[in-house]
């Protein structure tokens, strides 16, 4: 059990059998009366988003939550595939409990998925992922202003912003946390 005074962001927390986590908190103390905790909460598995003020004397039950390996094998549709690293069970997950991992997510990654009571409800990916520069045009001789970037279109459909050397079919490193180019990789 979690009490009010527990209450932070990035905590989760169960409410009528559904996982939340505080994405928003703010703590008040009147002059008179019980401490007050305001916060802004998330539903992990529809996303849905409310305010809700709580009393010092508020408990909470914690959510069921288990973090698990599992490698991303196919997608079919709107249904995402994922594998158990040890077991080898196969899970779907649709395109909204991924959200925008879907851009950057190829076949053979290993991601944290999340489950709540054993239902799967999210997926985390690697920090940094690797992918092949499939669309950029290229690079015109002196065009070497500081700073400059061009538009370049993954392996899997994503756009993003490279220096002016990197060239069709290069891989590049990929920071899945600010979706932004890190590094060329020399396979």
């Amino acid at each position: 059990m979690y009490l009010a005074s527990d209450l932070r962001k990035g905590l989760k927390f169960e409410i009528d059998g559904d996982p939340y986590v505080v994405v928003g908190f703010e703590f008040k103390k009147p002059g008179k009366g019980q401490s007050l905790y305001k916060c802004k909460l998330k539903n992990m598995i529809t996303g849905n988003l409310f305010e809700r003020t709580y009393r010092s004397g508020d408990k909470f039950e914690r959510a069921d939550l288990e973090e698990q390996e599992m490698e991303y094998l196919y997608s079919d549709k709107d249904a995402y595939c994922f594998m158990h690293t040890s077991n080898y069970e196969q899970i779907f997950l649709t395109k909204e409990q991924l959200g925008d991992a879907t851009d950057l997510l190829k076949d053979n990654t290993v991601c944290t998925v999340l489950l709540h009571n054993g239902q799967a409800i999210g997926v985390t990916l690697p920090n940094f992922i690797n992918l092949v520069v499939t669309v950029a045009e290229p690079w015109a001789k002196g065009d070497t202003a500081t700073g400059s970037t061009k538009p370049a279109v993954l392996e899997t459909g994503f756009e993003v912003q490279v220096p002016p050397f990197i060239d069709q079919g290069q891989m590049v490193k990929i920071d899945t946390r600010t979706r932004e180019y890190v590094e060329r990789v020399n396979e």
